[in-house]
């Protein structure tokens, strides 16, 4: 029993039989992947982001380890035993073979930036082929590719949504000097479909964000984007209680004061660290319990959050920096709002939507506190749907209707446009011929079509990435942070 599987199989099984379908005069055809459509109101563009790390993964390390590198029969082997048992023998296999015996995938990839807010029916990237003989693999990497890309896509737009919102509160009410990527974190990684899909999640986040509890995410981004947590900021993670650590030792202490107190100064004199408090009565911790140990959360040289986890998250958070307000006191900053002393604050670690975290800046806001006194975190809700409207909308591929689709082909020698305009199905409708993709007068991106290899103007935003086997551009994080955030992290 193996333990992958051959990238040649990985396709829909129509895919297999395609090239065969085609013109066999044809030596070029090229293929575009686009953000058709979006079904979230509040969404009119989509975050480039996922495409680089597709690339690596797949069509450099699993290309080359598990196709180029293996025998000719063995892949070929492979290919035919699935094909035969499941698809008759209408299929060809000489193909499979002609791509081992040339030693690299003769595929382009333009595309935008990683980290580009492109507007939906921009094309992102297109995939044409390098040699004559394989017009018929750019579409074979349909399937693979989408499934690939769009959810890293909808985590960064979501990690981008709420930094949007943090941006907008934290210029209202906090110092400019606050630092906005740390405000929110990602809690997702338990209600992610996959580790895989949790480090997509964590990855898109990561771009808004420096916050995530997904401890695998840091070695993934250090891989994807050949970066070193020992050497610059990546993402970080907190120090944190659970309920079982704080009700085990309730159940030994007898009071949960005792643990409290140890907290602060045994385990973690100089370190921040939150505490969930609601495991029996989340407000006799706050009024009673805290008082208790005031000197000691003052001494301490950090922070300590005070979490809750039950109850209406928007209610508990605000009415939390308001006690911790009356019990230790803050400042008020250069734009007239109150901030906490630096030794408290309150947190709420999940259930945390795009509507709740505006509802509880707006409530800060309303009673004269900075945003800055809360921590917020995002959990596998927010990654993987929506709220409108009272409607819940799961995210999937088709959230922005995207597609890889064919737009143009070469065939005897002759250019020809190629394009889908489904009558009734207008969001379906294809772009015609190669995409010329610039920037208008706003600076926004927009495109224009119907371009053939001897028309298309001279400089196209959709730049060379990847190229036969090779990779040639690498974005780092930052530079994919800065792009996202307009030059600021």
């Amino acid at each position: 029993m193996t333990d992958y599987i051959n990238p040649m199989l990985m396709c829909d099984f129509y895919k297999t039989v395609h090239s065969d379908m085609i013109n066999p005069k044809m030596t070029k055809s090229v293929s575009y992947y686009t953000p058709r459509m979006t079904r979230v109101k509040r969404w009119d563009s989509v975050v480039n982001f996922g495409l680089q790390m597709f690339i690596k993964t797949y069509l450099v390390d699993y290309f080359n380890k598990y196709f180029f590198e293996r025998p000719e029969n063995e892949v070929t082997g492979e290919f035919e035993r699935v094909l035969s048992a499941t698809l008759s023998n209408v299929y060809n296999s000489e193909k499979i073979r002609k791509l081992h015996r040339l030693g690299y995938l003769p595929v382009e990839i333009d595309a935008l930036p990683e980290g580009e807010k492109v507007p939906v029916h921009v094309p992102m990237f297109s995939i044409t082929n390098t040699h004559p003989d394989f017009a018929w693999l750019p579409q074979a990497l349909e399937s693979l590719i989408s499934a690939e890309v769009w959810y890293p896509q909808i985590t960064a737009t979501v990690g981008a949504t709420y930094r949007d919102i943090v941006n907008k509160y934290y210029s209202l009410t906090c110092d400019d000097d606050v630092k906005r990527s740390k405000a929110l974190g990602a809690f997702d990684f338990r209600g992610d479909y996959c580790l895989d899909s949790a480090l997509k999640a964590s990855a898109g986040w990561c771009l808004s964000f420096e916050n995530t509890a997904t401890v695998p995410a840091i070695p993934y981004l250090e891989k994807m984007f050949d970066c070193d947590c020992t050497e610059n900021s990546i993402a970080y993670g907190s120090v944190s209680t659970e309920h079982f650590v704080m009700c085990s030792n309730y159940a030994y202490d007898g009071d949960e004061v005792t643990f409290l107190r140890k907290m602060l100064t045994e385990l973690y004199p100089n370190t921040s660290f939150s505490a969930v408090l609601d495991s029996y009565d989340y407000w006799n911790v706050i009024d009673n319990i805290l008082p208790q140990i005031h000197d000691e959360i003052m001494n301490h040289n950090g922070c300590m959050l005070m979490r809750g986890d039950s109850g209406d998250c928007t209610e508990v958070v605000t009415e939390t920096v308001f006690r911790l307000w009356e019990q230790f006191g803050g400042t008020v900053n250069s734009k007239g709002y109150k901030v906490l002393d630096p030794h408290v604050k309150a947190i709420y670690g999940d259930s945390i939507t795009i509507q709740r975290c505006e509802k509880i800046y707006e409530i800060l806001m309303e009673n004269g506190f900075s945003c800055c006194n809360v921590a917020l975190g995002v959990g596998s809700f927010s990654m993987h749907c929506i709220e409108e409207d009272g409607v819940l909308k799961p995210f999937t591929r088709d959230t922005f209707g995207c597609a890889v689709k064919a737009c143009y082909a070469e065939i005897d020698g002759r250019e020809y446009p190629v394009f889908k305009n489904p009558k009734g199905e207008s969001f379906k409708k294809s772009q015609k011929g190669l995409c010329f993709v610039y920037r208008d007068g706003d600076g926004k991106l927009a495109y224009k079509d119907g371009f053939t290899s001897s028309t298309i103007p001279k400089g196209n935003l959709l730049e060379p990435v990847f190229r036969d086997g090779k990779i040639l551009k690498q974005y780092t994080l930052d530079e994919i942070r800065h792009k996202l955030n307009g030059g600021y992290f």
